[in-house]
């Protein structure tokens, strides 16, 4: 825009500039007046007033303040519930709309380690970033309920939910959880349990706890001095940052049994309107699986296998064990039998020198690079085990590809049904057996379909299910294995060798022995410390214990405290809890984020998350209305989630069984991004397109397309979009873009089209010139009436459902037909107003003000479409004359078929195309069209 134009601009056009200033104002009356406020039943925020029976529970995935702020992409999903909140509120809802931070994190804690900044403060800093970008983009959001994981007011409760399932046991009988001290009181029944020491009652009573401690092997990396994720690790078992080697060893550390709740975190997932897609992600995950155990004798140790297709049992070669089973240390024998195979020692001398080194190697890969690895490694142990169906003597292998963490650590490998076990007996010229009927013209390897059981012995000509039960059952009579359910799922590993996170609240004696910090001691808060880096080691030394960085703080670590039996001297846990702890149950702390005797009010709870059943069905499980995130947290998060949810649900302190009722995951706002012939990343903001090519400062550069980033050059920022358009058609822009659920490209140069449609709208009721209304008070015709009922249903349905895009449509061909028409009734400008309120809320609060009004708008009432205006007078058909259409006739809405023909033949364009001739068949489509068939 040139100088001379923008000073030509008429006084009162709809601005970034003009909405920037209402914008301001409009957030501030809302934030005075606590608009978006929203009563509970009891407690601090209950209100004198009625309260609605009719509720909605509206959240976002808990964000995590990142210090480079947000781009783009970023609020698409907080725009979304914005909307949804918005739209149910007007409709005189009671809606619970707000956003806390998820603040615990390792990058505040690395940024700590090179700069030696407190994590809080940069914490806080980052927090203050993003709520004031989220605040400028208008969203409605009920401040009071705003938490964060690291405030000790919110991690106390957190220590406190640990405490109630670390007390906890799942007694599998009644299918739920159960306080431990009912555990305790039914073991006393027994007389036995008199006779035991206390150090072997504790153990037995610790062996049930739903949190516990446990040996768990880990990714240790003493280059770091820090255990890593498996996402941390590369491929060739190094760390992602640093480059260090990483070691699988064992490390005493707290687990949560989340596997007692295998069953019903995957049967209650059909109570759940979830996308299937992350349903089935969920029951992947858990993996339950059915089959047999069964034991191979290998001299006097047995080796227990699981696996799901017993029917193959006859075509079992070999055994395969995990690097780190417990039987391989006793099943690798002195010397290597006389007859071995070369290909089986790995060029050792001893069976015990090459488990040793395979050992050592495996140690250093990731699980998930062990799984992918398509390159079949192992050793012999020199021991053989005997089939239990036919006999013969099988070797035991270690191989890497066999993970302990699933089944028993041990396979029975079945090379012609598994393609693994194929390429692992190719390689090291193992036999093998098919024991399923290939189907007729298969050509290829291991045949992994269904097919009739051969060279199976008594098992022959049976289909997979039949051979499965029959299987079964005999080996339960011989004693050699029997019928079972498996997983996948493990415990959940719940300690983590950082300094930014929440203390445990699990003191130790002189014994070692784990104590629990009465509640009336919570929150146990972390100590400041003066180097926030875990000590490293010598990178090549696997034998390093960690050392975190709370166990310099030695203060703290040793504390002397009074737990009913005197002041006695304690060791604090030095770990720190994940941070997925604070996301596990914070919609709760929502409900009520003031309550100082509680985690929740029962009452408050229920009103917000208790089950409804006659809204949503006899099967309801209760939570909240819409969760909205990306489908990255399909698994952890969620499940995690879910786990914390049913624990305290068994336990009495929830009404509702499911912490998340309806669950939608929103597209992602990608962008292009450029390199130069050096394949460097220039500004894309810079770039221009000529003739399907693109070029910076005149030199061609290549285009991509993916995510959004600093590093590549192309984020582009909400602050940017409100200073140049203002919020509102940022708001409109995100929205209108696609549907929700779809990933979108990012067009700067589009935005202008979402601006244009709002100076459109403000036009048709305010004078660009003088600022004064532009409705009449005139009331308003048929064909006026009838295209603002059609919106009203159309918008009113697609808010309903989340088709933002097709909502704004919808406003936009309403606002063209006003466009056109020259006029805009009052009455007709004020619907128009309260539908676009939802998504643009600044400019409908601005107009519906003008309009007379001095009350905000923000809860409604939103339209309601009258029935007789959507009914249509007439019809209009399209006549298709062999095929293609040739005219068209409009008739009466109710006239019947042979009326409809009648006219269609009648007309002059179809009567001359006929000749006068009798079509051959003419084909009425009720309300759509007239198929003539010359």
């Amino acid at each position: 825009m040139t100088e001379q134009t923008a000073e030509a601009a008429p006084a009162h056009r709809y601005t970034a500039e003009l909405a920037g200033e209402f914008e301001r104002r409009w957030q501030q009356y809302w934030d005075e007046r606590g608009t978006f406020h929203a009563p509970n039943p009891v407690g601090p925020l209950s209100s004198d007033a009625p309260l609605p029976a009719d509720k909605m529970f509206v959240q976002d995935m808990f964000p995590y303040p990142s210090g480079a702020g947000l781009h783009v992409g970023h609020p698409l999903g907080f725009i979304g519930t914005d909307v949804f909140a918005r739209f149910h509120r007007m409709n005189g809802r009671n809606v619970l709309h707000t956003m806390g931070f998820d603040a615990f994190g390792l990058p505040a804690e690395q940024y700590a380690v090179a700069t030696g900044q407190h994590p809080r403060k940069t914490t806080e800093d980052n927090i203050a970033t993003y709520l004031r970008q989220i605040r400028r983009v208008g969203l409605g959001h009920d401040e009071r309920r705003r938490i964060s994981t690291i405030d000790p007011e919110y991690y106390r409760w957190t220590q406190w939910i640990f405490l109630r399932i670390y007390n906890s046991w799942y007694d599998e009988s009644a299918g739920r959880a159960r306080p431990i001290a009912e555990l305790e009181a039914e073991y006393a029944k027994d007389p036995s349990w008199a006779t035991l020491s206390a150090d072997e009652r504790r153990a037995k009573i610790d062996s049930r706890r739903l949190a516990y401690l446990s040996e768990a092997p880990v990714n240790w990396c003493p280059g770091l001095g820090t255990v890593l994720s498996n996402e941390e690790v590369t491929a060739d078992g190094r760390s992602e940052r640093g480059n260090f080697p990483v070691f699988r060893r064992n490390l005493r550390q707290w687990m949560m049994r989340i596997t007692a709740y295998a069953d019903r975190l995957v049967d209650d997932l059909e109570r759940l309107d979830w996308p299937e897609k992350v349903k089935s992600m969920q029951r992947n995950w858990i993996g339950r699986s059915y089959g047999a155990r069964v034991r191979f004798a290998a001299g006097s140790e047995s080796i227990e296998v699981f696996t799901t297709r017993p029917d193959t049992l006859f075509g079992a070669t070999y055994l395969v064990l995990a690097p780190e089973h417990p039987l391989v240390d006793s099943l690798t024998t002195a010397a290597w039998p006389s007859d071995v195979d070369g290909r089986w020692t790995a060029g050792a001398a001893t069976p015990a020198e090459a488990v040793a080194a395979y050992r050592l190697a495996a140690s250093r890969k990731s699980d998930l690079d062990r799984q992918e690895n398509k390159d079949k490694t192992g050793v012999f142990t020199g021991s053989y085990a005997v089939n239990p169906v036919n006999g013969a003597k099988v070797p035991v292998f270690v191989a890497d590809y066999v993970l302990m963490g699933y089944g028993t650590g041990a396979i029975m490998a079945v090379p012609g049904q598994d393609t693994r076990d194929w390429d692992f007996a190719e390689v090291f010229g193992l036999p093998i057996i098919r024991t399923v009927q290939p189907t007729e013209g298969f050509e290829g390897k291991a045949f992994t379909g269904d097919g009739p059981a051969v060279n199976s012995g008594f098992l022959d000509g049976m289909d997979v299910v039949e051979a499965k039960k029959t299987i079964i059952e005999w080996l339960t009579e011989q004693g050699a294995g029997e019928g079972t359910v498996q997983y996948k799922l493990r415990d959940w590993l719940f300690s983590r060798q950082r300094y930014w996170g929440e203390p445990f609240p699990i003191v130790y004696d002189e014994h070692g022995v784990a104590h629990d910090i009465p509640v009336d001691q919570l929150p146990v808060e972390l100590p400041e410390v003066d180097d926030y880096s875990p000590r490293t080691f010598d990178p090549d030394d696997p034998d390093t214990e960690p050392s975190p960085p709370l166990s310099r703080a030695t203060d703290w670590i040793n504390v002397e405290l009074d737990l009913g039996d005197g002041p006695k001297m304690y060791r604090r846990d030095a770990n720190t809890m994940p941070n997925w702890a604070g996301s596990c149950w914070y919609q709760l702390r929502y409900v009520d984020p003031d309550n100082s005797e509680r985690f929740v009010d029962a009452v408050n709870e229920k009103y917000w998350l208790g089950p409804r059943p006659e809204i949503h069905g006899s099967t309801d499980p209760g939570g909240v209305d819409l969760y909205i995130g990306g489908v990255e947290h399909a698994v952890l998060h969620l499940l995690y989630s879910r786990f914390w949810q049913k624990v305290l649900f068994d336990l009495g302190e929830v009404s509702s069984d499911e912490p998340y009722r309806r669950l939608f995951n929103q597209g992602y706002i990608q962008a292009y991004a450029y390199t130069d012939a050096r394949g460097v990343y220039v500004p894309a903001d810079e770039v221009v397109e000529r003739d399907g090519k693109w070029f910076w400062n005149d030199e061609e550069v290549n285009r991509e397309y993916g995510k959004m980033g600093k590093s590549l050059k192309n984020v582009v920022t909400p602050d940017e979009m409100c200073d140049t358009y203002g919020a509102d058609t940022f708001r409109l822009y995100e929205m209108s873009m696609g549907p929700m659920e779809v990933s979108r490209p990012w067009a700067t140069k589009d935005v202008v089209g979402a601006q244009r449609f709002l100076q459109r709208l403000w036009r048709n009721l305010v004078d660009e010139e003088t600022g004064q209304l532009r409705v009449t008070d005139v009331e308003p015709d048929e064909d006026t009436l009838r295209a603002l009922h059609k919106a009203i249903a159309g918008v009113r349905e697609d808010y309903a459902e989340m088709r933002y895009n097709t909502a704004g449509a919808k406003l936009i061909e309403l606002n063209n037909f006003l466009t056109k028409a020259g006029s805009t009734p009052r009455s007709v400008a004020e619907s128009l107003v309260l539908m676009l309120a939802p998504l643009c809320p600044h400019i409908a609060e601005e107009l519906w003000q003008r309009l007379g009004h001095t009350e905000s708008l923000a809860h409604g009432p939103f339209p309601v479409a009258e029935e007789r205006y959507l009914v249509a007078d007439t019809v209009e058909y399209p006549i298709q004359v062999n095929g293609k259409v040739k005219a068209r006739v409009t008739v009466a809405a109710d006239a019947d078929q042979e009326q409809v023909k009648a006219l269609a033949l009648a007309d002059a364009k179809v009567a001359e195309l006929l000749g006068g001739k009798e079509p051959r068949k003419v084909i009425v489509v009720p309300g759509r069209l007239v198929n003539i068939v010359a």
